[in-house]
């Protein structure tokens, strides 16, 4: 009698393989997004190249430059750290709403009225208050006034149907106009004269720097916030709600899910998160609420969010390159001889190397298990 070879125990090397098979699913599912970004940014690097070649500059020499310029010295990294702090907190503005499968791109608009808010809140209370308690209301204060502003387009997208993308788009440029009417009007320091501002903030009073680093504190909040966000979104029944939101609108209606309660309240998340940025520029970097305040961080944490695939954890990494980038800027344009918004025109075009990267999820089979052959059903079959 011959025994059935079908029916015989898998061998030691397709059972080896069988065990290792969960741990090469995990793998391959979490390497996808990486090596899609990753390509996203070699292509976008690629292009970026062309064009500075078009205008007779070397490539070569201005990734170098960008190196240097953003990691290349202690000097170098601390202020790379600084700049990538608001970027993680304007990141999360838009990668907290993407859960839900909404796209708001108005950051900007929460960081300047955030800041705006921050510094008129404690310039009253600095003669009777101590630097901590100042500080809290401070980040109170733009926290709510950011998570309104963002939450207001969570509201108006589920309850009006209006586009969130453009009402956040559309508020930012309100709430920047808000911003100049304010440091001109009511709020301007008289002593303010080429470049209208509120009042500054006594030195006790600024956000000081970690110690032993040129860095402010505001890295730490904004890393301390990315953790929160991803424990919400990861480990908690609303982040588990959103999720499922974010992958059927309409059938999360149908189970009962609140989508009304958690679309305005992830908007509003996002917003307080952007406002809080705005603060740490106010009491960190700038010393008061004024024009710079509208630096563009906004929509750099745009780029930041879709390069994490808005995962709060990758945002980390993503924002520290990004700010590395945005670092070497003045570099790039003394040795050089090339204009500060070359930065902006690199960022520009890795954001549009992102967007086409989403093209190629699910079309490489070597990141998706399921069309991944069992070792003895291959076996069977033949």
């Amino acid at each position: 009698m011959t025994a059935d070879p079908n029916s015989q125990s898998l061998t030691p090397t397709a059972a080896w393989s069988e065990d290792l098979r969960p741990v090469l699913e995990w793998l391959a599912r979490r390497a996808e997004p990486v090596a899609i970004a990753f390509l996203a940014v070699v292509v976008g690097l690629g292009v970026f190249s062309v064009f500075i070649a078009a205008l007779g500059k070397s490539p070569l020499q201005l990734f170098q430059l960008m190196y240097q310029g953003g990691f290349g010295s202690w000097f170098s990294i601390q202020n790379t750290l600084s700049r990538a702090a608001p970027l993680l907190l304007t990141a999360l503005c838009v990668a907290l709403p993407a859960r839900l499968g909404l796209t708001v791109i108005g950051a900007e608009g929460a960081v300047v009225l955030g800041g705006l808010a921050g510094a008129a809140i404690a310039l009253p209370l600095t003669s009777t208050l101590s630097p901590l308690p100042v500080w809290v209301l401070m980040g109170l204060a733009s926290m709510a006034i950011g998570g309104l502003w963002i939450g207001l387009s969570g509201f108006l997208r589920h309850y009006r149907g209006v586009n969130e993308t453009i009402a956040s788009l559309l508020l930012a440029y309100i709430a920047i106009a808000l911003m100049n009417q304010l440091i001109e009007g009511p709020l301007r320091d008289p002593a303010s004269l080429n470049k209208p501002s509120t009042a500054p903030l006594p030195a006790e009073f600024m956000l000081g720097n970690m110690p032993g680093m040129d860095v402010h504190w505001g890295f730490v909040i904004g890393i301390v916030a990315c953790v929160i966000s991803y424990v919400i979104i990861e480990w908690t029944t609303a982040g588990f709600a959103a999720r499922i939101a974010g992958g059927n609108m309409r059938a999360a209606q149908i189970q009962g899910l609140p989508v009304g309660r958690l679309i305005v309240g992830f908007t509003t998340l996002a917003g307080a998160f952007a406002g809080l940025a705005g603060m740490i520029e106010v009491a960190a970097v700038q010393g008061s609420a004024n024009g710079s305040l509208a630096a563009g961080y906004g929509y750099t944490g745009i780029l930041v969010a879709f390069l994490a695939r808005h995962n709060p954890l990758a945002i980390i990494p993503v924002a520290i390159l990004l700010g590395g980038i945005d670092a070497s800027g003045g570099l790039i344009q003394r040795r050089m001889a090339l204009p500060d918004a070359t930065v902006l025109v690199l960022q520009g075009t890795l954001f549009i190397a992102v967007l086409f990267s989403e093209t190629l999820y699910g079309r490489f089979k070597i990141f998706n298990p399921d069309l991944w052959a069992a070792p003895h059903s291959a076996k069977g079959a033949s």
